[in-house]
């Protein structure tokens, strides 16, 4: 696992100390279906449950002799349990605890993640109502298209982080099952009702059918949402790193004081956080094409997904919870630099309103094709020499013989272009008063102490 960004609280929940007590909490719950059935006796459930306990090197220990690590789980509590410890795993295979304790794992990681996206889309939202009125201009392969709002931009990531929410929901959903039915699904050695029974106390659902694994479908659509969600914060964090270019310089992540950009160049403040975040959705994209590859095995089963996932689940949740927390930090910390948008919103010497005076031209009756190339050869002399695009176009014998001076400013007013913002963020938000909410979002949660 990568050890490096484990947070103790997912660490917790894919440390060896948590799996096999998962592994306890099944075979107890089982062991207790089975009493309530009448199958084995009551008092060896007691036992089991009273003193069913294992210790981790002794596990290891009996593993190295018996290179299967159920069998040593089992041989190692037994010891703890004593006679009553025959009615262990009574009836049951490997992959019945394995899968059903795993599930109880990734359920408990899913709520995590889910902890961690509410805290993102929190922040986002206070930021994104800070600058919901912040212009700046929107860029569409890279070059100056039309003004938006750095609030707009944040909107946007807003709702995307709610998808992401909602993919990990679904998946946690579709992994929280468990399955009891045997080494083939056939049920052979206990009846179904038992799965039932031990689904309903540990809160899964239990498996329709099953072969001797729960399919692994199901787990590739879990690593899946976590594979996008990640794709989501590379996105976020690479629109920070592009807006920090020093030759954009609108957008920069923290930079904490003592902090260091280069060995070599004291004065850089590089976007180590968010290209480390790029670096880690690759790692978490390339554990979910290995998922895929688990859904197929031979037959009722092999075991050749069991190795991958002991990677590729632990590894993707951590990788995401520690970007999820490094995110929500850069979010919460970064520094907007609005004087800096302006400036670039006016780089471009106003070629960017170029779509309103086209449109102002077309009410008028001009031709679209007619109004386009008065519009694109200002534009262009505007690039060529250097020159005000608005100043061109008040001079464009064309241009003048249809608008007049008050329709082209018009054209060029940026509360026209923006006019709609609120709309916006009123379909996103819901309901909120401007200067109110940016107030309180400011005074209060800009205190609120960095997780």
């Amino acid at each position: 696992m990568i050890a490096r960004y484990t947070h103790p609280e997912m660490g917790r929940i894919w440390s060896d100390q948590r799996r096999y007590e998962s592994w306890l909490v099944v075979e107890i719950a089982a062991v207790e279906a089975m009493a309530a059935a009448g199958i084995v006796p009551v008092e060896a459930a007691r036992d089991i449950r009273e003193r069913g306990a294992f210790d981790i090197p002794r596990i290891e220990a009996i593993e190295e002799t018996t290179q299967h690590d159920v069998v040593a789980f089992t041989t190692a509590v037994a010891e703890h349990v004593g006679p009553s410890a025959r009615w262990l795993h009574f009836g049951m295979t490997s992959s019945d605890v394995i899968d059903t304790a795993q599930a109880l794992q990734m359920r408990e990681a899913c709520d995590v993640i889910l902890k961690d996206l509410e805290e993102l889309s929190e922040t986002v939202h206070d930021r994104a109502i800070q600058h919901r009125h912040t212009p700046m201009i929107g860029r569409t392969h890279g070059v100056h298209a039309q003004p938006i709002t750095f609030g707009l931009k944040l909107a946007l990531w807003y709702t995307e982080i709610g998808r992401d929410a909602d993919r990990v929901r679904r998946a946690r959903t579709t992994v929280s099952v468990g399955k009891l039915s045997g080494a083939v699904g056939t049920f052979a050695y206990l009846p179904p009702e038992i799965e039932q029974n031990v689904c309903s106390r540990l809160g899964l659902q239990p498996e329709p059918v099953a072969s001797q694994v729960v399919q692994r479908d199901r787990h590739a659509e879990l690593v899946a949402a976590l594979a996008i969600t990640a794709a989501s914060l590379e996105k976020f964090a690479l629109e920070i790193r592009g807006l920090q270019k020093t030759e954009i310089g609108e957008v920069e992540e923290p930079f904490g004081k003592g902090q260091k950009g280069s060995s070599a160049m004291p004065h850089k403040r590089n976007p180590i956080g968010c290209e480390q975040i790029c670096g880690l959705a690759r790692l978490i994209r390339a554990n979910c094409q290995a998922a895929f590859e688990n859904i197929a095995l031979w037959h009722e089963r092999d075991i050749s997904h069991s190795s991958v996932e002991r990677v590729i689940l632990p590894d993707s949740f951590i990788a995401l919870d520690h970007m999820l927390r490094r995110f929500t930090r850069i979010v919460r910390g970064m520094e907007v630099h609005a004087e800096r948008m302006r400036e670039n919103l006016n780089r471009s010497r106003g070629v960017v309103f170029s779509g309103g005076v086209l449109l102002e031209l077309a009410r008028k009756g001009v031709s679209r094709e007619q109004a386009y190339e008065w519009v694109q050869r200002n534009a262009m002399l505007s690039y060529a020499e250097q020159r005000d695009f608005k100043d061109l176009l008040l001079t464009d014998t064309d241009v003048q013989s249809v608008l007049s001076r008050a329709e082209i400013e018009r054209a060029f007013d940026l509360r026209e272009q923006l006019k709609h913002v609120d709309d916006i963020f009123e379909r996103v938000f819901g309901r909120t008063d401007n200067a109110e909410t940016a107030e309180f979002v400011n005074s209060v949660r800009a205190q609120r102490s960095v997780r």
